[in-house]
């Protein structure tokens, strides 16, 4: 995997003035290390939402196959963006928020699962609470979603969703814990199976074994 160059995506106003804590959280961010089939690569940011804003995409690859089936399951994808405000937020009750979104194909007996909200959002509250990333004012919510298809409409005759989107306030700049959560999350939302991380922080130097 290639790993994060942590200047892509970052706000550029051309004025090269963003603060020391915000290029160090979004250092932090490039330094985190996910499931092997999550990719991560900065994105951009939305402009209006605060004075600084980073972004990172996140995608579940399939396994390399001569085939991809149409009626794949576990397709899910989401991205996590980096708010900063100096002066701090009301609202936020600190200057750093994060805001998540994932969206996964689920199976239909898990889509009809009546607590599925209230497992996917314990998904996020234990991956960020097993963490030495401290957070506040955590909040959120879960969609399940079906849809049915008729007619000339490629795809599975139905089809599920897994949606959450949610944000919480950053306590410190120390960013890893906060992508490692996030990243465990769609790992959960996609169904993949437990394995080794992958480490996106460049490689050393000659080193063209890692990517």
């Amino acid at each position: 995997m290639t790993p994060l160059d942590i200047r892509d995506g970052a706000p550029d106003d051309g004025s090269g003035d963003e603060p020391a804590s915000f290029r160090a959280a979004v250092s932090a961010m490039g330094a985190a290390s996910v499931h092997p089939r999550i990719e991560l690569s900065p994105i951009r940011p939305p402009q209006r939402l605060a004075p600084y804003s980073y972004a990172l995409g996140a995608e579940v690859i399939h396994e390399d196959s001569p085939v991809v089936p149409i009626d794949s399951d576990g397709d899910a994808f989401g991205r996590l963006i980096l708010l900063h405000d100096p002066n701090g937020d009301e609202a936020w009750h600190g200057v750093f928020r994060l805001v998540a979104y994932i969206q996964a194909d689920i199976d239909g007996a898990l889509a009809a699962d009546p607590l599925l909200p209230e497992v996917a959002w314990s998904w996020l509250v234990d991956a960020l609470e097993s963490r030495e990333g401290p957070f506040t004012a955590l909040g959120g919510t879960v969609t399940s979603t079906s849809s049915v298809r008729y007619g000339d409409i490629a795809g599975p005759p139905r089809a599920h969703q897994l949606e959450l989107r949610a944000s919480w306030t950053a306590r410190t700049t120390e960013m890893r814990p906060h992508v490692e959560a996030f990243g465990e999350v769609l790992a959960y939302a996609a169904g993949l199976p437990p394995a080794g991380i992958t480490d996106l922080r460049p490689s050393p130097a000659g080193d063209t074994d890692r990517g």
